[in-house]
């Protein structure tokens, strides 16, 4: 059984009276062993004073002992116990408030990170690609025609669409890209350290990858296409108008008839 460190100085207290007790105790035979060898009546007297005060000190520390044992303890106990209640308690609570935390920052349909997180770590991309004096590039994607497929086939068919692109896209970027949905069928890529060229190589691979895919639900069969906006970060602009940037080149992509990647 494990102690608390209250419970085991409360022991040691327990341990110093019980010892107090039997030196006492002995001084007390000691004593009594010496009176009955002392004839001066003053010295009688004064040893018999010393008996009664040996004798006081030894019920005094058994009082103590009792009062220590059977009130003290108990009290030390149950804040003991209050205590490790409260830590589990609180262990949990941290525990859970870092599930809620994970899960306002993901998105429940495909497990990617939402738009609370993308804004946050395009910032923070950013702000660190800054000093280094490296390219950050940034890929807006938006599925063509999903609106057609929710109406059509229902939206059970549209999520299956949505969690489809999202492990496409999940595959064919590397672990430290930053892969969001920002909602509804429009997807985000942050992708560090990559010049223009790079992305769009990345960006054509991902919209054929999308284009290849056969979404399968039920009797349904579907092939989906994307259109995509890339810009690479001048080194200036802020994450807003960085975004603003991409997101004008994938309305370019849609209105030169989507499927295509406009950079």
């Amino acid at each position: 059984m494990r102690f608390h460190q209250s419970e085991s100085a409360f022991f040691v207290f327990i341990a110093v009276i019980l010892a107090a007790g039997v030196t006492t105790y002995f001084a007390y035979q000691n004593l009594h062993d010496i009176a009955g060898r002392v004839v001066e009546a003053e010295a009688v007297e004064a040893v018999e004073h010393l008996r009664k005060l040996l004798f006081g000190t030894g019920v005094l520390l058994a009082t103590a002992l009792f009062f220590g044992a059977f009130f003290i303890y108990p009290l030390i106990r149950t804040q003991v116990r209050e205590e490790d209640k409260l830590r589990a308690m609180t262990a949990s609570l941290s525990a859970r408030s870092e599930t809620l935390e994970q899960a306002a920052l993901t998105d429940s349909l495909t497990g990617m990170q939402n738009r609370r997180y993308f804004d946050d770590a395009l910032r923070e991309y950013l702000e660190e690609f800054r000093r280094i004096d490296r390219p950050v590039g940034l890929m807006l994607l938006d599925l063509d025609h999903f609106k057609t497929v929710n109406d059509t086939h229902g939206h059970d068919v549209g999520d299956t669409v949505l969690r489809a692109v999202a492990n496409c896209l999940k595959d064919m970027t590397r672990y430290h890209d930053v892969v969001a949905r920002l909602g509804g069928e429009e997807f985000a890529v942050v992708a560090p350290n990559m010049d223009t060229d790079l992305l769009l190589k990345l960006a054509e691979r991902i919209r054929k990858a999308i284009a290849a895919t056969a979404v399968v639900s039920g009797n349904v069969r579907l092939k989906i296409t994307t259109s995509v906006g890339l810009a690479i970060w001048d080194g200036k602009e802020s994450a807003d108008q960085f975004f603003r940037r991409a997101d004008a080149r994938l309305y370019q992509a849609k209105s030169l008839g989507r499927n295509r990647v406009c950079a």
